[in-house]
């Protein structure tokens, strides 16, 4: 299983994420998108060197995570299984009988320079 797929299923737990430049967050998790940026709500935001920020909300972009530090309480047993893949629908191509192409080409030798 991806990380990115495990940490989307984290919503709604309270975590400590370490950011690459030293600062620490502590918030609960709204949601995670394919790029691993972290949206959290009751945020206390830690700087490095610097007093706790408390914010409503923040989005911290996924490139500049260091670490996520999870809950003990979490169940990872039930959240690593991973899900059977969905079959795709193959999608029935139709032809029009035109030629190569999409049926745009006019003949031999047009279309490849400036248009007249």
């Amino acid at each position: 299983m991806k990380l990115v797929k495990f940490l989307m299923k984290l919503s709604h737990e309270t975590v400590t994420v370490e950011l690459k430049n030293g600062t620490i967050i502590h918030g609960t998790i709204t949601g995670v998108d394919i790029s691993m940026n972290t949206h959290l709500k009751s945020v206390k935001m830690t700087v490095k060197g610097k007093d706790p920020i408390s914010l409503e909300t923040l989005s911290v972009r996924g490139n500049n995570i260091r670490y996520i530090v999870l809950p003990d309480s979490l169940p990872l047993d039930t959240l690593l299984v991973e899900e059977p893949r969905k079959a795709k629908k193959k999608k029935e191509i139709i032809t029009l009988g035109r030629g190569r192409g999409r049926g745009r080409a006019r003949g031999r030798g047009r279309g490849r320079g400036r248009g007249r």
